[in-house]
């Protein structure tokens, strides 16, 4: 497999009529801000970028083309961007159980950026992300304009299947909400594990279903996902684990996802979790148990 060869036919997605737009108000945004000051950033649970002299309508303009924003949020100049997800509760779970200092890092379906921006403030030596998304590339372009970092902070278009056959190894591998959208869960647990280093780790989070069988729930749609393919008790993860031959995981923890943390706003379209669900919150709309995430880190 050439990842080269692969992202070049992959820059071709920027010219799609529905991007094409997009990529053009980019560029005049860079234009635009060469006139604009950008007095600060800060790293928190709302990712904030102070400006001044700065046209508040095109900027406006531009990040509303961008929608819809699933991960945030970020408030950029006095515009906020309250994104579906409040993405900052599953990293503040995540915090205590994370050591990147000086470490190479990979994000896998890092959407627009949010958790690889939040990684910053731990000094990593670099950051990659893939996800086979022109839109949220655009959107990580767009706030990263603003974020002048002295780390490394870049942004492939490409899938957890690519991860082997990548020019470099890494010392930890976020994968955040993938594996169940994955028709082959141990293969991928395999894959990731083929990205590390030696010694390296995998910070994983994915839905399973409450039980001590050695079970997994495989719906036709779920949540009104359809690429939904499995989800395991804790056991069947751990096995799965396993025979994708980590030496050691470790659990971090496990909670429901409610409507406080994924929610509709102004910034998305279509529906979000509150119509995913029953109208008393306790199943989903196909009746099974509501979205329960937990998170696991596997050394390789």
């Amino acid at each position: 497999m050439n990842i080269e060869e692969i992202l070049k036919e992959r820059e071709e997605w920027f010219k799609w009529k529905n991007i094409a737009p997009i990529v053009t108000q980019l560029n005049n945004l860079k234009l635009k801000m060469k006139n604009w000051k950008i007095d600060s950033f800060f790293l928190n649970n709302t990712i904030e970028i102070n400006l001044s002299n700065y046209d508040k309508d095109f900027l406006l303009n531009t990040a509303k083309m961008l929608k819809p924003w699933r991960k945030g949020p970020f408030k950029v100049g006095d515009i906020f961007i309250d994104s579906e997800w409040k993405s900052y509760i599953k990293w503040n779970t995540l915090i205590p159980f994370l050591d990147l200092e000086n470490k190479d890092i990979l994000d896998v379906g890092c959407n627009n950026g949010y958790y690889m921006f939040r990684m910053l403030e731990m000094d990593p030596k670099s950051i990659t992300g893939f996800d086979p998304s022109a839109l949220f590339n655009l959107q990580f372009e767009f706030i990263n304009s603003f974020i002048n970092s002295k780390i490394k902070i870049e942004y492939k278009l490409l899938g957890v299947e690519h991860i082997p056959y990548y020019h470099k190894k890494f010392d930890v591998i976020f994968c955040m909400g993938v594996l169940y959208h994955r028709k082959d869960p141990i293969d991928m647990l395999k894959t990731l594990k083929a990205g590390l280093k030696k010694g390296g780790e995998v910070i994983l989070d994915t839905l399973i279903i409450e039980g001590n069988e050695e079970v997994a729930l495989s719906p036709l749609r779920y949540a009104k996902m359809k690429n939904v393919y499995f989800i395991p008790t804790l056991k069947t993860l751990y096995n799965w684990i396993k025979r994708a031959n980590f030496s050691d995981v470790k659990f971090i923890g496990k909670r429901y996802t409610t409507t406080n943390e994924q929610r509709k706003t102004d910034w998305i379209e279509g529906e979000s979790l509150e119509s995913f669900l029953n109208k008393t919150q306790t199943k989903t709309i196909e009746g099974y148990d509501p979205p329960l995430r937990c998170y696991l880190k596997l050394k390789n």
